[in-house]
């Protein structure tokens, strides 16, 4: 059935299945507040209010890319990670395979909403750095961040994406939050990685959200040193691991129905 859809009817699917996905999630306070809340609150707390010493912009335009990765992974791992996995224990997965809609229809609408998300959370945090942190920038350089930001959502909606395929949805909440928070953590997001012991450093090199972060602080000239390329090519090839891992989890699940 899907084959006679026109090209505008697909579209139209898409946008639909898009924005009640977005609604959806958004009527959610579970989901919603914290993805929302608390990339701004700590961003508040440790680049502004822990920092009234140096409020000279500098901490606080380097701690607005590194926040502005953690605000960003929040919402996509959990939307794919823990909303897919519950989906399809519940078998509302297993219904939109069965139903006229492209099942690819259900994967875009997660990572636009992720996307959106991500958005108002780096608008958000603009706007804080900006009024009360003293933050200066270009106009090509909050573009650019800004852009970087929201794409940045596509690995880790990859990430996401294969662990809710992978994980049951009791599971899935507890096992996410044991990878989310520590991968932020090691990655250099809430403490900058120069102050690292060598070992961690180096591997911090094994966490994508290390890479997303110095591609931002490379925008402000902040980063470590290492070319552009090297990073976006390491992301590439994780997004590229991860949706493998995704597409086989995928066809185990309609292969046992």
């Amino acid at each position: 059935m899907n084959a006679t859809l026109t090209w505008q009817q697909k579209m139209h699917i898409y946008t639909l299945e898009a924005k009640t996905e977005f609604l959806k999630v958004f009527r959610m306070p579970a989901f919603a507040i914290p993805s929302l809340i608390f990339p701004m609150m700590f961003y508040i707390f440790f680049a502004l209010v822990f920092n009234r010493g140096g409020m000279n912009g500098q901490v606080p335009m380097y701690m607005l890319a590194t926040y502005g990765v953690f605000g960003i992974i929040g919402p996509a791992i959990f939307a794919f990670g823990v909303g897919v996995a519950i989906e399809k224990d519940q078998g509302w997965l297993a219904l939109k395979q069965c139903s006229p809609m492209p099942i690819s229809a259900y994967f875009f609408a997660r990572i636009v909403t992720a996307m959106l998300f991500a958005l108002i959370i780096v608008i958000s945090l603009f706007t804080i750095g900006a009024l009360f942190g003293n933050v200066r920038m270009t106009s090509s350089q909050w573009l650019f961040t800004l852009i970087l930001l929201i794409l940045g959502c596509l690995p880790f909606c990859a990430i996401g994406l294969w662990l809710g395929l992978a994980l049951k949805g009791q599971t899935a909440p507890a096992v996410v939050n044991l990878i989310y928070l520590p991968m932020a953590f090691l990655s250099g997001l809430w403490i900058p990685i120069q102050m690292f012991p060598a070992a961690l450093q180096n591997a911090a090199w094994a966490l994508p959200p290390f890479h997303l972060a110095q591609l931002v602080l490379k925008i402000q000239d902040n980063d470590l040193g290492y070319p552009w390329w090297v990073h976006t090519g390491i992301l590439l090839v994780m997004t590229l691991i991860f949706l493998f891992l995704a597409m086989r989890a995928f066809k185990k699940i309609s292969e046992s129905k």
